[in-house]
């Protein structure tokens, strides 16, 4: 699973970079490519529910939970932007064998990003992004058990689109994909086995400034 998430980060870390930088090598797209203006400052107010990519550790389920998420960027030039995300999802945690809830976990992720909009179609545009930061992971205990989750590297993968309804407000759905797999500490106990990545799916709208 490791391996493969560490794939998936650096398929996405080459497919950025190489949208970002490809029309640096061709004078003539540069001045064509493009989704935004420069120079301009965007706010973002999503939310939306996240189900994680596979089982939270062994015996145990969770439930699709609550995601919101506050971004903000600044637009280089017409197609570059890099800004800050601040995003938070709390799933419920439970035992299968026997049947019991645990609590909840809460996840907040500060996540440094880059996004990329290449081309814009009428209202449309579309985006990817991507974002390296920190998970800050803590637990909610329903039962006796002390569960104390470790906070982790964070490596976040988005697309999506803003529908512009005017020059200031446009509104927006994003699909994300973020790793956010360590461990926990069970009643004194180290688990490796905790692993909270997770699939986001966001709406919500932009302001532009």
């Amino acid at each position: 699973m490791r391996t493969q998430t560490f794939r998936a980060c650096i398929v996405g870390l080459v497919f950025t970079v190489g949208v970002a930088l490809f029309p640096l090598f061709n004078g003539a797209l540069a001045e064509e490519f493009g989704g935004t203006e420069p120079g301009k400052w965007i706010v973002g107010f999503r939310a939306g529910f996240s189900p994680l990519t596979q089982q939270l550790s062994e015996n145990t389920s969770t439930s699709v939970g609550p995601l919101v998420n506050f971004q903000g960027l600044y637009s280089v030039n017409t197609w570059l932007l890099v800004g800050m995300m601040l995003e938070w999802e709390r799933h419920g945690v439970g035992l299968e064998q026997p049947d019991s809830d645990l609590g909840h976990q809460d996840t907040v992720s500060v996540l440094p990003t880059i996004e990329v909009r290449p081309v814009k179609w009428d209202r449309i545009t579309p985006y990817v992004n991507m974002s390296f930061g920190v998970n800050v992971n803590s637990f909610g205990e329903d039962t006796a058990l002390r569960v104390s989750p470790s906070n982790t590297f964070a490596w976040r993968l988005g697309w999506g689109a803003d529908y512009r309804l005017n020059e200031r407000f446009a509104l927006n759905a994003e699909w994300a994909y973020k790793r956010n797999d360590g461990h926990a500490t069970i009643n004194g106990l180290r688990n490796d086995d905790w692993n909270a990545s997770s699939f986001g799916f966001l709406f919500g709208g932009k302001m532009f400034f």
